[in-house]
């Protein structure tokens, strides 16, 4: 199936799915990027599973990750890779620790959701299934970011924190930011409880449409939310110009038969994947 709509493409090369965002296929010559697609592919690379892994399932990992890589021309042991826990931390990376091999399950990256570099030659990575992934740019600056936004991410509003960084640390202008939102869940299939519910609208009270983000379904007390917007929201209040926040517009549970999803496959789950390098 062609996942293909006005912000992405889909390609395959080599027997490996993956999109593009033509917004930043427009700067290929800066930046290279992809979020994967496939669910016989699995990412699942963080220390916390690798116990739970085989070894057959490590290594398959790391071999899916070589393709991916392979196919969008992309050297592996530049990879770079947090250990996502759902917070809103955010962290500088300077270096390769390892230079020959990617930079997995290393401990300063632990409870971090969210990487950021100016420089090449290191290759951001975080992974989902369902949460929000966001790819940021700096065209200006020649800044990029990696950011994994779950609902409790969301909550912590880890997109803005981003952009705090990149403004603190290289100076960022975010009028000049382009971000990409990654597939991930959407309102349609984001059904929540009624706690969960009342704390999005206790954090997001500023926003002047949440009785449009926050729906009830019919006749069964519970809400879906639009957390896609929220941070379309949330971000432009920090300043980035609405063309600039480019949608892929693909539901994980939509496509669950292409892209991992939590909510459908349960406790079993397999994780999809996005890069993003600076050339």
């Amino acid at each position: 199936m062609d996942l293909s709509n006005e912000n992405v493409i889909y390609f395959e090369k080599d027997g490996m799915p993956y999109i593009q965002f033509r917004k930043l296929l427009a700067y290929k010559d800066i930046v290279n990027h992809a979020y994967s697609i496939g669910i016989d592919k699995n990412y699942r690379t963080a220390r916390a599973d690798k116990e739970k892994l085989s070894e057959n399932d490590y290594q398959k990992a790391m071999q899916d990750y070589k393709n991916l890589c392979q196919a969008i021309n992309a050297r592996p042991e530049h990879l770079v890779k947090t250990n996502q826990e759902h917070t809103n931390r955010v962290k500088v990376v300077k270096e390769k620790i390892n230079k020959n091999e990617p930079d997995f399950n290393l401990p300063q990256y632990d409870k971090t959701d969210g990487l950021i570099t100016n420089q090449k030659k290191i290759l951001l990575a975080t992974t989902n299934a369902d949460c929000i992934l966001l790819l940021f740019f700096d065209p200006i600056k020649k800044v990029i970011a990696n950011t994994h936004s779950g609902w409790r991410g969301t909550l912590q509003r880890i997109s803005v924190e981003t952009i705090k960084k990149m403004k603190a640390e290289w100076n960022c202008n975010p009028e000049d930011i382009l971000c990409c939102i990654c597939p991930s869940i959407r309102k349609c299939h984001f059904e929540v409880e009624k706690e969960v519910k009342e704390s999005f609208e206790k954090e997001f009270q500023d926003l002047e449409n949440i009785d449009e983000i926050i729906e009830e379904t019919v006749a069964n007390q519970k809400w879906n939310i639009d957390t896609i917007k929220i941070n379309q929201e949330i971000l432009q209040k920090e300043g980035l110009k609405p063309e600039n926040i480019i949608d892929s517009k693909i539901c994980s549970v939509c496509h669950s038969d292409l892209i991992h999803s939590y909510r459908v496959e349960k406790q079993d789950y397999g994780l999809n994947t996005a890069l993003i390098e600076l050339k």
